[in-house]
């Protein structure tokens, strides 16, 4: 069974915990930019590993040394408390990058 979908209002109240993170196109979307291409690949590593441990696995899309994500629950039709933990993850995973 999917996960509920937040409210647009649940959503709002969520995001300041996030630094950085906004709503683009009904997702969780935040771009992280590292010193190189090496440090970039090493971090969506770090996220992939803890997607495929939640089995709930984000949109990325890779610029060199800038990594944008983007989380949505698309079985849910928009976000759930599980975009906002995986998006918690990879500021965790970004920090000790």
């Amino acid at each position: 069974m999917p996960a509920p979908k937040l409210s647009d209002t649940e959503v709002q109240q969520r995001l300041p915990a996030l630094s950085g993170w906004s709503v683009q196109d009904g997702a969780l979307t935040k771009t992280y930019a590292f010193p190189d291409f090496v440090g970039a690949m090493a971090f969506v590593n770090a996220v992939a590993d803890a997607a495929e441990a939640a089995q709930h696995h984000p949109d990325i899309d890779i610029r060199y040394s800038k990594v944008t994500l983007a989380l949505v629950t698309h079985d849910s039709g928009g976000i759930t408390e599980q975009d906002f933990a995986l998006a918690a993850e990879a500021e965790d995973r970004a920090s000790a990058a």
